[in-house]
């Protein structure tokens, strides 16, 4: 059985004006290639934060956890598809139809959709999770926001036929601050992540650029496992 490949890392750029977004991205350069574009900097910036950084050749998780009735999120994804975001997020709590909308309008766009489980800052059941990954599983989305807790369960369920992308990163040694559910990059990584979003670990780091070069190499040092592993239970040795 072939190992899970290591984990995509996207920073978060969760800052106030393009300005400081764009300011990090020349920063961090070649370091980062992806990057979450959220509430805080969609609200104040609009599409045109996004279409800049696609312009800047990197890739954008539009991370807008819509959650509406199924024609509004439709039209949405549709929107978020042209402006050639590469992941957007969905609340898995909209329900089937909202999903199934969602799926539907992203198909064949290049856009893939994520279904936001239990925010990272909220205490969840492990079984609660994956409740709501079965919805988005069965609704046809990319695959789930989960922490690194739940992570292996999905892909132990799933193997690679529902993407993970776990929030809530902290190296060690580092904070957890409003998170509740947080794992290391190694941990991530040996829970099979597909994507991992790194924001405060970096962002606030003294110096940036050091930081994501580290957490990159934890993340390609950590020994991901093999499918057949996670559905056995057994983490790597």
């Amino acid at each position: 059985m072939a190992k899970l490949s290591t984990p995509i890392p996207i920073v978060a750029l969760d800052v106030p004006t393009a300005a400081d977004a764009l300011s990090l991205v020349d920063r961090l350069g070649d370091g980062c290639r992806f990057y979450k574009v959220g509430l805080e900097l969609f609200v104040a910036a609009g599409p045109e934060v996004v279409r800049t950084l696609r312009l800047a050749g990197v890739d954008v998780f539009l991370d807008l956890k819509l959650h509406d009735i199924p024609n509004t999120v439709a039209g949405a994804v549709r929107s978020a598809a042209r402006l050639d975001v590469r992941l957007l997020t969905v609340h898995t709590a909209g329900g089937a139809a909202m999903l199934s909308a969602a799926a539907q309008a992203a198909a064949g766009t290049g856009c893939d959709v994520l279904g936001v489980t239990v925010l990272t800052s909220m205490e969840a059941p492990e079984g609660e999770v994956l409740r709501l990954a079965a919805l988005a599983a069965e609704a046809g989305l990319h695959g789930v926001v989960c922490s690194g807790r739940e992570a292996a369960a999905v892909r132990s369920r799933y193997g690679t036929g529902l993407a993970t992308l776990v929030p809530g990163i902290r190296p060690g040694g580092v904070g957890s601050h409003d998170q509740a559910r947080v794992v290391t990059p190694a941990q991530a990584a040996e829970a099979g992540a597909t994507y991992v979003v790194l924001g405060r670990a970096v962002t606030q780091a003294a110096d940036p650029v050091r930081a994501l070069a580290g957490i990159a190499a934890e993340l390609r040092d950590a020994k991901a496992p093999g499918l057949a592993d996670l559905r056995a239970g057994r983490k790597p040795a």
